[in-house]
């Protein structure tokens, strides 16, 4: 699939009269409580916390523009922006797919009226983060959000940024992530300070091809300590490197808290950083190697007979609340709860919904991607469909035989369902990114 492709009303500009200068941002395209809109308004105002928000909208902005495996390669630079009614959010993905990065800006730390709701994505360059870098404890920073751009203005400049395509790779992501991120406990509360020296004795990531250093730590009251190996109460840091992004925003941070498996294995781990009005969230996929696009999360939930059509009820039912609540979605749905869940799943892989740890809730946006166009972001559940169209799937006592011509392979049907399968990528990843075309294929005729 290409990607989304922007248009514009015209070009931006700067207005004066008897009240004083005001700055017009041509935008493209949103969704509001109303509806459609062609150029909305976002959001007007200021933030309380000028550099914590300045130093958090770029380590957002760095991670987008930094690749940490294959750092010889391009790295795209368009962190998103989502108004939620009560705050704004600022999301990228690192150009290697690995890395997410989300500032929640707060009711506390917003000084304006969020004037509308809606999702767009914008481009920082060198002149906008070099606007950001010298903003001061006591320089106001009056932002102003559009559909399709953003503007800061500082006491000596103005700076417009213009929105970039949205790569379809991170719709993909954006899917995976939250998924991921529904699988993680809070577990650890850290001084900056702890955080800080962790950090500090991590590698720095390079110019050269990065494989990641895992790490291990563990936590004892708000104290973190490295750990030699595994063991019970440990956290793991794949690709530990990685988290040195977060580094600028702990001298304006109050704590961090870590999110990992509870169950104490390898992962994804978030690290989220609490800012006066506001929150800085970094996660990782589970190895540097791996961007959270082919992690194969979304694929169980999409596979089920009733989660297209549950999508679009549930789709009508959201109201760009900054929280979503799944046991008011399922009354008002007349669903399970489980199916709810499994809706918004597959919502997410169009990028209409996100997940906030913090509050341990999805959120809405608003992104160029519907939910029919879910089988073309997902090639192995395309594939899973084309064999069932085949009739390439035999079930009988246990076990389907799922192929046609010489590759033909088992899968095994255990307690929890599909469970294994005797094709090389089960074999490789042992479910561990998701499952194969195989096991889809088996869960779709099962539930057909």
């Amino acid at each position: 699939m290409s990607d989304y492709d922007y248009a514009y009303r015209g070009f931006s500009t700067i207005q004066e009269d008897a009240a004083g200068l005001t700055m017009l941002l041509e935008t493209s395209g949103g969704v509001t409580p109303d509806g459609p809109v062609a150029h909305p308004q976002l959001f007007t105002g200021f933030l309380t916390a000028p550099v914590a928000a300045a130093t958090g909208f770029l380590v957002v902005a760095d991670v987008a523009a930094t690749r940490y495996y294959r750092p010889q390669l391009a790295a795209w630079l368009d962190p998103v922006v989502t108004a939620n009614g009560d705050r704004l959010r600022i999301e990228s993905f690192s150009g290697c797919g690995g890395v997410y990065a989300r500032l929640d800006i707060l009711g506390d730390g917003l000084d304006g009226e969020v004037i509308r709701h809606g999702t767009t994505n914008v481009d920082v360059n060198s002149d906008f983060r070099r606007a950001l870098n010298r903003v001061g404890a006591a320089a106001p920073l009056h932002l102003l959000v559009g559909a399709n751009e953003v503007a800061v203005t500082t006491l000596d400049g103005r700076y417009v940024e213009k929105q970039v395509p949205l790569p379809s790779r991170w719709v993909r992501g954006f899917a995976e992530a939250q998924v991921l991120a529904t699988g993680l406990s809070l577990r650890a509360e850290v001084s900056p300070a702890d955080a800080e020296a962790i950090l500090r004795a991590a590698p720095r990531p390079t110019t050269r091809s990065v494989v990641g250093t895992t790490r291990w730590v563990s936590a004892t009251g708000r104290s973190l300590r490295p750990a030699t190996r595994p063991g019970p109460g440990t956290i793991g840091l794949p690709g530990v490197e990685r988290l040195t992004a977060l580094w600028p925003v702990l001298p304006y941070a109050d704590a961090v808290r870590i999110y990992a498996p509870a169950d104490g294995t390898l992962g994804p781990v978030a690290w989220e950083a609490r800012l006066p009005g506001m929150r800085l969230t970094l996660m990782l996929s589970p190895a540097a190697a791996r961007g959270f696009s082919g992690e194969g999360g979304v694929l169980d939930d999409l596979a089920t007979s009733t989660a297209t059509e549950d999508a679009a009820l549930v789709s009508a039912l959201l109201a760009w609340d900054p929280t979503i609540d799944v046991d008011q979605l399922a009354r008002m749905a007349d669903l399970p709860s489980h199916r709810v869940r499994a809706a918004l799943t597959t919502l997410g892989t169009a990028g209409q919904v996100g997940f906030d740890l913090a509050e341990q809730s999805h959120f809405h946006r608003d992104l160029p991607y519907r939910p029919q166009q879910i089988e073309r972001l997902n090639p192995r559940l395309r594939a899973a469909r084309e064999l069932v169209a085949v009739g390439a799937v035999t079930i009988a006592d246990g076990l389907a035989t799922v192929g046609t011509g010489e590759e033909i392979h088992t899968v095994r049907l255990g307690a929890a369902g599909w469970v294994s399968c005797t094709c090389l990528w089960w074999a490789k990843y042992q479910g561990g990114r998701g499952p194969c075309r195989h096991v889809l294929a088996a869960r779709i005729t099962t539930n057909s």
